[in-house]
Formats: structure tokens, sequence, C-alpha cells
């Protein structure tokens, strides 16, 4: 009697689709965080024998007794979604009247230039340089902490970002205050890269399945880290590898920083790349190159910066003058 080939886990099965479809592993974790959650919430019932009416009821329940933020509430729907449609091939067809949680409209937390400054100063190496290319390039901390060599072009004064938010690659400027240090520091991990034999370097993760495509790159110059971690890690095939300075860090010595500097802001690692939106504005650049170098699919996300500005007040004067 031939047995029935088993199964594949949920888990490994939507593991396999994400990353066949090359989205990043902060993606894939928070796919299977809400799926798993979903499961847990009706008492371990696989998602199959579930449909419109439980996702329904679980949406409606993060916003009504969770009280998560209109953000939280999509990242479960969207991971859902993506579990029904493209792992259980069973697409969800319309959830009806979902509780929506309120979306409060808040300004971002902007420094001055020279709040930012002193935040940079208060840095020690490396942060202090990751600091100052999310203040002078508009950089995500996911992306500056994933820069590599090969990323910056000196010649040109460009700093290319690489499956930036929304898989999407773009170019920032290279700050010319920066151009001095950021050449030391790629000299320096050449000179460690160098100084180690080849069948002795580490190799860095890379994105997708270029370490089997091309084998030779995760210990190429071009792709190092140019932050990179001083501990070593497994990646998802367990081969030992370098990765880069852990997110989790620089948000910790930023915050630290602001703290130390008396700044009475909820300042993050967020707000430098909004301060560099708004000194961008206020000292004349226009609104599309702003878009362009953050990397906003919408004009409307870029246009938040000119009410942190003041412009939609502009020709009203206050009662009091």
């Amino acid at each position: 009697m031939t047995r029935k080939p088993r199964e594949p886990r949920l888990r490994d099965r939507l593991r396999e689709v994400v990353r066949a479809r090359q989205y990043s592993r902060r993606t894939e974790k928070n796919y299977w965080y809400w799926t798993r959650f979903f499961i847990r919430f009706y008492r371990m019932r696989h998602p199959k024998t579930m449909g419109e009416a439980e996702v329904r009821r679980f949406l409606t329940w993060l916003a009504a007794e969770r009280n998560v933020a209109a953000a939280t509430q999509n990242q479960a729907l969207n991971a859902l979604v993506f579990l029904y449609r493209h792992v259980l091939e069973q697409p969800l067809g319309d959830l009806g009247a979902v509780q929506r949680p309120k979306r409060p409209r808040k300004l971002p937390v902007v420094l001055s230039h020279e709040e930012a400054l002193q935040v940079i100063m208060a840095l020690e190496p490396p942060y202090g340089l990751m600091a100052s290319l999310m203040y002078g390039a508009g950089l995500r901390v996911t992306e500056c902490a994933r820069l590599r060599v090969k990323d910056l072009d000196f010649e040109h004064g460009v700093l290319t970002v690489r499956d930036g938010k929304g898989a999407k690659d773009r170019a920032s400027l290279i700050p010319h205050t920066l151009q001095a240090e950021l050449r030391n520091r790629v000299r320096e991990i050449k000179r460690a890269w160098l100084g180690t034999r080849p069948e002795r370097r580490t190799p860095v993760t890379l994105p997708f399945a270029l370490a089997r495509k091309y084998p030779l790159a995760a210990t190429s110059l071009q792709w190092q880290w140019l932050f990179p971690s001083g501990n070593l890690c497994r990646d998802a095939e367990g081969r030992v590898v370098r990765h880069h300075l852990h997110i989790s860090a620089i948000q910790k010595r930023v915050r630290a920083a602001v703290r130390s500097c008396g700044l009475n802001k909820p300042a993050s690692c967020h707000s430098l790349r909004h301060s560099f939106a708004t000194e961008l504005l206020k000292r004349g650049s226009d609104i599309r190159t702003v878009q362009e170098l953050l990397g906003h699919a919408d004009l409307r996300t870029t246009q938040i910066y000119t009410h942190v500005l003041g412009r939609g007040f502009a020709g009203v004067n206050s009662p009091l003058g």
C-alpha cells in the first residue's frame, strides 16, 4: 500500500511562497506572526477550515478589543489575504463591514538642524556615521544598516538604497561632509578583507538566492556590509555568516543620545529621516525631488512635511500679531 505524501507544514509552505516571491525576511516574519496569531485566536483551528467570517471577526476583535492602530490592523489583513490567496489558494471574498480603528492625524517628530547635529555628535562610531546618513541622506534605519560597499558611488556622490520599502531600489545623495569618513570606512573594510586569506573569509548574508547563483559573491569586497555586526550568526540554510549591525542596537543608541542631549522630544531614528525632508523643503528644494529621495510612492505622504513647516498657514496672521 502506497502512503500518501505528507503535506508540508503551513509554516514551511508560507516560507516557500514568500521566498519564491522574493519578499523580505521581515515580511516573512510578519506574515507568519499574524498567521500564528489568527490560528491561536481560533484555538488552533487550521485556516483551511475557516474563511471570510472568521477573518472579519478577528480583524474586528483587533480593533475593538485590542485597540490596535490602523497600520497594525492593515498588517494583519495583508498577511491573511496573502495566506489565503497564495498559500492556501482559497482567495478570500468580500469581508464585509470590518470595524476599523480611527487613524489619528499625527505630525512627525522633527529635529532642528542644530538638534540633529547634537544627537549625531553624542554617538560613538560607527553609530554617529549611521545617524549622519539617516539625517544627511534621508535613509530609514533598515536601509542604513543594509548598506554595502558596492552601494556607494563616490565619483557621482550617489548612494543606492537596495530593496527599500516596497522592495524598491532608489538613489539618494552622499553628503559632501561625509565623503571622507565614508571613504575611510571603505578603506578599513578593504584592509581587513585583504588581511584575511580567501579561504578564511566569513561570507556575508546575501539576498534571495544569490549565494547559490554567485558562490563567490558572499566573500567578495563589493558585497561586504558597510556596518557589519561583530558577531557571527547562521543563515536560513544553517551556514555561518556575518550580518549587519542589528536594527535595535542602532535605535537604542539613538534614543539614548536624544536623552543625553536633553531634547524634550520623543525623537528616534526615523525622526532623523523626517528632519532630512523638512530641512530640504525649508531650504527651497522641490517637493517632487524630496519625494524621490525619500522613496515615497504617493506625493501626499511627502506633503505632511509642509504641515510641519506651517506652510499651510501662508498669509495667515495670528490675532496677537
